[in-house]
């Protein structure tokens, strides 16, 4: 795992992650919650989230024109990405085309026949991500993959989302058990306390007198503490 993508994990488990009794927007119940938002809009959090996606982009080579998503769980990775790559044009998906103005539905990036990735911030059942893609379709881009921070691995979220993105891939950058363990992991009191080795300058060693290495539980050299 490289570097960003580990601390990436750690901030998703620390910022991210609760235990306890939710219901979720699917309706369905659930023993934790994601919201990745309070990574992506974190300063280090969207400049990490901006590196993990690009690398993962160039590892799958489907080099795209653009990135973007339904908002607003999009909204700060497509921004990021964008701003990370250096020439990756984003775009935002509305929920609905809005009734005034152009009336549009893609905002920012619009070059029909271009090559983009779809991106989510979390996926359960996908729709928002079926949504994103079958907009994206309806206006004429190629999807080159699809990509979400969290995939929750439920409620058929994988095969929602394959089944619309096809040909496509469908790429997830953690699952929820990833940050559910290092989530754990930062909040284990179980684990055992170690105590520095602290001793007086020049204190010698109680067998021979030569000095002490360790204080712990007497004063021992180094041929002595064993």
């Amino acid at each position: 795992m490289s570097s960003s993508r580990h601390e990436l994990l750690r901030l998703l488990a620390h910022k991210s992650f609760r235990l306890g009794n939710f219901k979720l927007s699917s309706g369905a119940a659930s023993d934790y919650y994601i919201d990745c938002r309070t990574t992506t809009l974190d300063a280090k959090g969207a400049r990490l989230t901006g590196e993990v996606f690009r690398d993962e982009i160039r590892k799958q080579g489907w080099k795209p024109q653009a990135i973007g998503g339904l908002t607003m769980g999009a909204d700060p990775i497509v921004t990021a990405v964008s701003v990370i790559s250096g020439d990756l044009q984003g775009f935002l998906v509305r929920k609905a085309e809005k009734q005034h103005g152009t009336g549009q539905r893609i905002e920012g990036f619009r070059e029909k026949g271009a090559r983009v990735v779809i991106v989510d911030d979390v996926c359960t059942t996908g729709g928002s991500t079926v949504q994103a893609i079958e907009a994206s379709h309806d206006f004429g881009f190629e999807i080159a993959g699809v990509m979400c921070l969290v995939e929750r691995q439920e409620a058929k979220g994988r095969p929602n989302v394959e089944k619309a993105s096809a040909p496509a891939p469908f790429v997830s950058i953690f699952t929820a058990e990833d940050v559910r363990g290092e989530h754990l992991r930062q909040n284990d009191d179980t684990a055992p306390i170690v105590l520095p080795t602290v001793f007086a300058a020049a204190a010698a060693c109680e067998v021979c007198g030569r000095p002490a290495v360790t204080n712990n539980p007497r004063n021992l050299c180094a041929a002595h503490k064993m």
